[in-house]
């Protein structure tokens, strides 16, 4: 029986070591083994990686997954999940919204919000468009660059350290730190080297927040950080860890998936000629496209970890308490079950249900803001850079490595008419 028949049957879990899982290929193209998944093995348990897991991957378990009650994302209770997941050093950059449940959750998400509003996130528009026409106003000149260096990645970062009001001086050292964080795994360091790294970026990052809290505290600033002090001593909704873990979290999920989804985003125009043209030819199309190519390739294949409370059974297979659940998210939104065609990107797509953004309570808060800086940046990409084309051959990219909990390039090199 084929994987998108109706009744597709319950398939026992067969554990898949980790090292089988994430090779090379798959880093380079996991679909197939996503595929692979679906079909053979929709609930499998994956071994031998840091953590544990059991992976979630057509789209129907993957949307009930996302609300089922009986996965909780607390990984900072009594059981302490938080330390096989991120290590002893990420309490204070973790413990947040994202790593929270009901009620607490939504105590902190109701604070944040605030400033992901329509009416505040449109306000910002012409604040990214003079961002992308500076970074562009530097490359155009040189007929070829490295987009992630030189676009995706400073790009969000200059609009969310904008947002926060993080002073311009600082937004290298604060990248560099976020960038080692995000590409842990990609160095030739032994593994202890690139857990010390790792864990001295998220101490560095750590003490440079908590001393800009306190500095803003001072001499209060226009941006997010000082509503969320306020949010603290006025009102007493936050305490003053809460700031601090609250403003990583903004400060890192609101660049880094962006600049994945920008970076993977180019790649998958650029090897698919048809759609550019498509794409060039009708610009309007471009809100449809921005999903379509978040569904083909996202940047976040994996969401963020779940704890199984209970017992809980998904397609006949039992997942004890206490394990670590990921839903694959990239692979549910390849479930040719819900999407015709779905490994043909095709940017005439109608609008689908895909879960790049999550599903429930854990939706992706900032996504106006991420959806507005794809816009405008891929937009302007598309109709500055004329002949835009990759540097090198497809499979020669330098991605992050298999294990990484983002899908994204290290590198990007592009040419173009200059």
């Amino acid at each position: 029986m084929s994987e998108n028949q109706a009744g597709r049957p319950a398939i026992p879990a067969q554990a898949i070591p980790a090292s089988e899982l994430y090779t090379d290929e798959f880093a380079a193209d996991p679909y197939p083994a996503f595929a692979r998944l679906r079909q053979g093995a929709p609930v499998c348990p994956v071994t031998g990686a840091r953590f544990d897991t059991y992976l979630i991957s057509r789209f129907d378990d993957a949307k009930a997954a996302l609300t089922d009650p009986r996965l909780s994302k607390d990984l900072y209770g009594p059981e302490q999940h938080y330390l096989r997941i991120f290590g002893p050093n990420s309490e204070g950059l973790n413990k947040n919204m994202l790593n929270s449940d009901p009620p607490e959750h939504d105590r902190l998400r109701q604070i944040v919000s605030q400033a992901f509003t329509t009416r505040r996130v449109e306000a910002l528009r012409p604040r990214v468009a003079g961002f992308v026409e500076s970074l562009l106003e530097k490359i155009i000149p040189r007929g070829e660059c490295d987009l992630m260096r030189d676009f995706a990645i400073p790009l969000p970062m200059m609009v969310i350290c904008d947002l926060l009001g993080i002073p311009e001086i600082d937004h290298d050292r604060v990248l560099g730190w976020t960038q080692v964080i995000r590409t842990s795994g990609s160095s030739r360091r032994p593994p202890e080297q690139e857990r010390a790294a790792v864990q001295e970026a998220q101490l560095r990052l750590n003490h440079y927040l908590a001393d800009l809290v306190q500095a803003k505290r001072a001499h209060p600033t226009a941006g997010m950080i000082n509503e969320l002090i306020d949010a603290c001593d006025r009102d007493g909704k936050l305490t003053e860890p809460e700031v601090v873990t609250t403003t990583f979290l903004l400060l890192f999920a609101g660049h880094q998936t962006t600049a994945d989804f920008i970076g993977n985003a180019t790649v998958a125009l650029l090897t698919h000629p048809d759609q550019l043209d498509v794409l060039r030819a009708k610009p309007d199309l471009l809100p449809a496209a921005i999903e379509e190519l978040l569904r083909f390739d996202g940047p976040l294949p994996v969401a963020s970890p779940r704890i199984a409370t209970e017992d809980i059974e998904y397609q006949g297979v039992r997942i004890p308490a206490g394990s670590i659940v990921g839903v694959v998210i990239n692979a549910a939104n390849h479930d040719p079950a819900f999407f015709a065609e779905p490994d043909r990107l095709d940017v005439c797509r109608e609008r689908g249900p895909h879960i790049g953004f999550g599903h429930g309570v854990h939706y992706c808060l900032g996504v106006s803001l991420a959806r507005m800086e794809a816009r405008i940046g891929i937009g302007a990409l598309l109709r500055r850079l004329p002949g835009l084309r990759l540097g090198v051959p497809a499979d020669q990219l330098r991605r992050l490595p298999a294990g990484s909990p983002f899908r994204g390039l290290l590198e990007l090199p592009v040419r173009f008419v200059a």
